[in-house]
């Protein structure tokens, strides 16, 4: 597949809300309030459109203050004055609604650290809902020496995708899969799951991420026909996609690091040396290995990046071996050359500066969005 770039912005937002459309016993159906975030995306070219102006200088920074002038009427404001069911996907859809730009390749809503929606460019709505549990496990079939052979454990995170394409045509299309109902869907794995060996459930005898996330989609989907992915993370920087058909596992790192960008206008601060912490997190798609119930071991892939990581952390970026300049689409080509050969299950990195604020090349399958 050919690389396709993209670019994302990411901004908070603090409203209150009440879904007027739920039950009175339903929480939702009383005033409260949220920290929302709002991202968007678009491709480097973006489609059915020229770029417009101040695009290809800075394109987060200018998706950033778009999407800042956008959510500006929603900060400290009750989000029922604006739209009359103000659900994650109407929010959503609100956004790309509103935003005074064309080629939006993706919206998301994130109203909770645990729950959100992204809208994809056909404007097909997916939710999801991240959940924990405390649990032990060790794998039974990795060489000896191998720190995953020791009996650990981990608070390990699920997040459920599903689908939500509301028919607009239907009654009361403004509410599809609630986020009450996958609550009461979980539930039941959870106290399988919670304070529990994995290893001594059946199933489960080599607990990998991917047999874990294949584990729960098995019980899962005969009775919840919209879900569409299962993530497991095993730590905070890293896990595991399954949709019943694909594994996809991805490992995060942070960096600090330290660049002045050459190309951009005398009077852009960019040109003074300055720095961020930055989080990169690389994905790869590979089979199961059906003996060790794992795609590639995370440690190799943190092994793998190890020499590209030295050249990167605590260190000057605009004077890397190569690069052209330090800016993040010409640091994801960089890092993408150097790992081609070592890790070639690679096919999508993405690089952020701030928050939800960054880029993402992608040369494979996309896989579903992950929460800030």
């Amino acid at each position: 597949m050919t690389d396709t770039i993209y670019y994302l912005a990411t901004m908070p937002f603090e409203s209150a809300c009440q879904i007027n459309i739920l039950p009175e016993e339903h929480p939702a159906a009383q005033l409260h309030g949220h920290s929302y975030l709002a991202s968007v995306r678009v491709p480097m070219e973006l489609s059915g459109s020229n770029e417009p102006d101040g695009f290809a200088e800075e394109p987060v920074a200018f998706l950033m203050e778009h999407l800042q002038k956008t959510i500006a009427p929603l900060n400290y404001t009750l989000l029922n004055n604006h739209l009359s069911v103000p659900t994650d996907e109407n929010l959503a859809r609100w956004v790309h609604q509103k935003i005074d730009l064309q080629g939006i390749d993706r919206v998301a809503i994130q109203s909770t650290h645990d729950s959100g929606v992204d809208l994809d460019r056909q404007g097909h709505a997916h939710i999801w809902r991240r959940y924990r549990f405390e649990a032990a496990h060790q794998l039974p079939n990795v060489p000896e020496g191998h720190q995953c052979g020791r009996m650990h454990g981990h608070g390990f995170e699920v997040i459920l995708h599903a689908n939500q394409d509301l028919d607009r045509e239907q009654e009361q299309a403004d509410m599809g899969v609630d986020f009450a109902r996958m609550d009461q869907l979980w539930q039941p794995l959870f106290e399988q799951l919670d304070y529990s060996c994995l290893n001594d459930i059946d199933g489960l005898e080599n607990p990998t991420s991917e047999v874990l996330a294949n584990w729960i989609w098995q019980r899962l989907r005969p009775t919840f026909s919209q879900l569409s992915w299962v993530t497991v993370y095993e730590t905070h920087t890293s896990g595991c996609h399954y949709n019943g058909e694909h594994y996809r596992i991805w490992k995060e790192q942070r960096f600090e690091s330290a660049l002045k960008l050459n190309w951009v206008a005398e009077y852009d601060r960019r040109r003074k040396l300055h720095g961020h912490s930055y989080l990169i997190r690389l994905h790869l798609t590979a089979e199961l290995d059906e003996v060790m119930g794992w795609t590639v071991d995370y440690g190799d892939v943190k092994a793998l990046f190890k020499p590209i990581y030295k050249q990167l952390d605590h260190q000057r970026l605009d004077q890397l071996d190569g690069i052209e300049d330090a800016d993040v689409t010409h640091l994801l080509y960089w890092i993408k050359d150097k790992m081609a050969d070592a890790l070639p299950q690679l096919d999508r990195i993405d690089l952020f500066e701030t928050l939800g604020c960054g880029a993402v090349l992608c040369w494979g399958e996309e896989g579903p969005a992950l929460p800030d």
